[in-house]
């Protein structure tokens, strides 16, 4: 206790310049090759830029791509119940690297499950299927960009048509982006800021488009991934600056739409953003379960899977910061845990039966309200991290605040333009008087 005591205090010493320094700004685009892009260059000066002068300027600067185009559009895979067979089908955002890999990996493994990887580049995900052993005829991957409504829309109807007439069993919200060190904003096709419209909006989106055929299924699950730090009555949510805070969610209510930056109406803040739609996440399940659990069946649960201290989400990082934070999470807070493990915890989501239960925030070793404290084995326990038994872990005030979470789905629907007609029917009672009324 002494050591980890010590190590801590000083871990916490650092810990305001090193997230200072990790989160600090880019350098700015040169102004004049983004005046170019933007059209605001006079003739004059464009006129008198030689073509070499202006390739150059636009090298240096970030042009923005659009993430999805209709032509992209896949070709209906058909047939699929064949393949699929008894097993269940669960399909898997973000299943082309760390914990979508993994848990689709698992699930694949066990032989009862059929995966769909649900990814924004096929060939990848195709390639690390095999790479990591997938058992052939346990899975097929499936053009997904969450980033671009249009490709969620066209997932939809080509996963409807690969299944045909037999439902999706569960369904695992795992895509994430997370560009703490950007100065400026990242957009969506649509026009949302990156980390809200691929973490939240799009996941929204999907989820509510997937209701009615999931409900038709025995024991669906839906499961979205959290985050501590979401919650801010965490060491990583409530401790680390900045804490996520919806505020009166005045960007969303305006559409969330460019120029809208944050949720709240506030100046981009990379590492805020991220925190923020992960709140969302979490306030979509519990919204999820009062709507919809009582006439569905459909458990719904988010879950926290320990700090995966080297996954690709971490790839905006500096390097150092990327070699420093896995030892950090290990000795110092306890709450390291490596992809693998962290992939059988969310598969573990889907099949366990514990896990029926809806409405629930899984975690496990410990809840990460405190660093974790030194066991016989000479590792820290308590924080999340690697090791302990599964349970139902307990959210932020902030989270559980019901009205809040109420008008993030109102903004949401509103924002991604889901038809009322689009939307599953069978609502629990209060929510049908709520209508009605």
């Amino acid at each position: 206790m002494v050591r980890l005591a010590t190590a801590f205090a000083a871990g916490l010493a650092v810990l305001p310049i090193a997230f200072c320094a990790a989160f600090a700004p880019n350098a700015q685009k040169n102004n004049v090759a983004q005046n170019l892009v933007d059209g605001t260059v006079s003739p004059q000066v464009a006129s008198s830029s030689s073509l070499t002068e202006m390739s150059a300027m636009l090298t240096q600067t970030e042009l923005p791509e659009k993430l999805y185009f209709g032509k992209e559009k896949e070709i209906p895979k058909v047939l699929g119940g064949l393949k699929i067979g008894t097993r269940e089908l669960v399909v898997v955002t973000g299943a082309s690297s760390g914990l979508g890999l993994n848990a689709a990996a698992t699930l694949a493994k066990t032989g009862r499950y059929f995966v769909v990887m649900a990814c924004r580049d096929v060939e990848k995900a195709k390639q690390v299927a095999k790479d990591n052993d997938f058992p052939e005829g346990s899975y097929t991957v499936m053009k997904l960009e969450l980033g671009n409504l249009q490709s969620v829309r066209d997932f939809v109807d080509n996963l409807k048509a690969f299944k045909s007439a037999r439902p999706l069993n569960h369904l695992i919200c795992n895509a994430a982006v997370y560009k703490p060190k950007d100065p400026n904003p990242a957009w969506t096709d649509d026009g949302f800021e990156m980390s809200m419209g691929v973490n939240h909006l799009g996941h929204f989106l999907l989820v509510n488009l997937l209701l009615d055929d999931m409900k038709k299924a025995k024991n669906s699950r839906v499961v979205i991934v959290g985050s501590i730090t979401g919650n801010t009555n965490t060491v990583g949510g409530g401790l680390v600056y900045p804490r996520a805070d919806l505020g009166d969610l005045k960007g969303l209510a305006q559409g969330g739409t460019k120029p809208v930056e944050m949720a709240d109406g506030k100046p981009f803040f990379g590492a805020k953003a991220y925190k923020d739609s992960k709140v969302c996440n979490m306030m979509t399940v519990s919204e999820l379960h009062r709507r919809y659990h009582d006439k569905t069946g459909i458990t719904f649960s988010s879950m926290y899977p320990g700090c995966i201290a080297e996954t690709a989400l971490f790839r905006e990082k500096r390097p150092w910061f990327r070699k420093a934070f896995p030892w950090f999470m290990k000795y110092v807070t306890g709450g390291y845990v490596g992809e693998q493990e962290a992939g059988e915890r969310l598969a573990q989501c889907i099949d366990d039966p514990q896990c029926a239960k809806s409405g629930v925030y899984w975690s496990w070793n410990g809840g990460a309200t405190t660093v974790g404290r030194w066991s016989d084995d000479g590792k820290p326990r308590g924080a999340g991290g690697s090791g302990g038994e599964i349970f139902e872990n307990a959210q932020s005030d902030a989270v559980k605040d019901r009205e809040t979470a109420e008008k993030v789905w109102e903004y949401s629907a509103k924002a991604v333009g889901l038809d009322e007609k689009e939307m599953c029917k069978d609502v629990s009672e209060e929510y049908a008087a709520k209508i009605i009324g």
